[in-house]
């Protein structure tokens, strides 16, 4: 697997160069960078033997016929987008194993009791939109046609980032996976975190993924002269944000195994000497159990009212995703564990506090995840690293599990 595993961190290494800025990494959906990218990854695909189409999203279909039609599918995948200044491994390195592992079957003109597909997803991470798994939502058939008039920071609505890849809008919600044919998704990523550091190990298995709510959050009060309006008499937008910031964190610290963020906030009219009249922040709270994450967003929605009350101003509440907690699949997690096994690895179950595609492919078939260890723990982040011989395990897992799978088949 060593020479796999190098044309793996080769892969990683070439699509990291494609970027919408020439100094660091990103790459949102539809843009010019993503196209690029598609195109090399089905280049590659076509190499190991796939027929490849995309469909309205914009999403990377690779397939590898089995023996005979008819005997089902199982899916590999994970997203090609990636955050603003990102590292190279979240979401390509699972791309990038999968279609590891089907170039072995290919290289030996060998064909399982089913087909496999690699799907590239064209949105997990909302860069560009503010609300993940635009792709994976789309190919399990979840898609809300109700995000088609969500803008972009330059007021572009998804509907025509969509058109501008040659997608139909309208089809989105229509264009689901047909599931009748799956067997499983099996998702590998790093795994974001410093467990497996921690532990000495390669890999381990996932046992569920948090459920996420991403909120954006508006105040609305005057603008006024820095120098001449006094402090009683102002209604500043800014303060009730940095105020609601704070209460962000106190929930979470408040609350075990949830984690909040404010990832941003953008004040308008944005002058130093003018006092903020409106300020709008981005909200993402997540935790394993549903109903402790919704009580918390109402929570947060009552303080965010009560700050704005207070302060003489108004507020704004938009939920832009809302994506419920998934537990994997026991039977093909236990299989993906054996594999681990019979390697030779011991076996450890990790929950995943990120969201994944494979959070909205649960909807129509079982899924399973394998975690691959990352230096320091470190994702979203031009330090993001894995090491080749981490890779190797994956894929050598990966591959054992495919062939537990065919076993199972006949």
């Amino acid at each position: 697997m060593t020479d796999l595993a190098a044309t793996v961190m080769e892969r990683c290494e070439a699509l990291g160069r494609v970027s919408e800025e020439p100094e660091l990494l990103v790459r949102p959906f539809a843009s010019e960078a993503m196209r690029r990218t598609n195109g090399l990854v089905a280049d590659w695909m076509r190499a190991a033997g796939m027929t490849v189409l995309s469909d309205e999203i914009g999403n990377l279909i690779g397939r590898y016929e089995g023996r005979d039609e008819g005997d089902g599918t199982l899916v590999f995948g994970s997203h090609l987008d990636t955050v603003r200044d990102a590292g190279k491994y979240d979401g390509p390195l699972g791309v990038m194993v999968a279609l590891a592992c089907v170039e072995r079957l290919h290289q030996r003109n060998e064909r399982l009791p089913f087909a496999v597909e690699v799907v590239g997803f064209a949105d997990e991470e909302g860069l560009r939109f503010g609300t993940t798994f635009l792709g994976s939502s789309v190919f399990a058939g979840t898609f809300d046609p109700r995000l088609l008039n969500l803008e972009d920071a330059d007021g572009v609505k998804l509907s025509d980032a969509v058109r501008s890849l040659g997608g139909d809008p309208d089809a989105l919600a229509k264009d689901g996976r047909d599931g009748s044919d799956l067997l499983g998704y099996c998702e590998v990523h790093i795994e974001q975190g410093p467990v497996l550091e921690r532990l000495g190990l390669p890999v381990s298995v996932v046992s569920a993924i948090a459920g996420q709510s991403r909120i954006s959050v508006g105040f609305v009060g005057e603008a006024g002269h820095a120098g001449t309006v006094p402090m009683e008499g102002r209604r500043d937008a800014l303060c009730a944000a940095a105020e609601f910031v704070l209460v962000v964190e106190e929930t979470a610290r408040s609350q075990p195994g949830m984690v909040a963020t404010v990832g941003y906030i953008t004040t308008h009219p944005g002058a130093g000497n003018v006092i903020p009249a409106e300020t709008t922040l981005g909200l993402d709270l997540r935790h394993g159990d549903d109903p402790v994450r919704q009580r918390s967003v109402q929570s947060l929605r009552e303080r965010a009212e009560g700050i704005a009350a207070a302060r003489g101003e108004e507020y704004r509440w938009q939920v832009r995703q809302e994506s419920h907690a998934v537990p994997t699949d026991p039977e093909l997690t236990a299989l993906l564990a054996r594999a681990v096994e019979e390697l030779g690895y011991r076996v450890e179950h990790l929950p995943s506090g990120a969201g994944h595609d494979a959070a909205q492919v649960a909807e129509i078939t079982p899924i399973a995840m394998l975690f691959v260890r990352c230096k320091g723990g470190i994702s979203h982040n031009p330090a993001e690293s894995v090491k080749q011989e981490d890779v190797a395990v994956a894929i050598e897992v990966t591959s054992r599990f495919l062939a537990l799978a065919a076993e199972e088949r006949r």
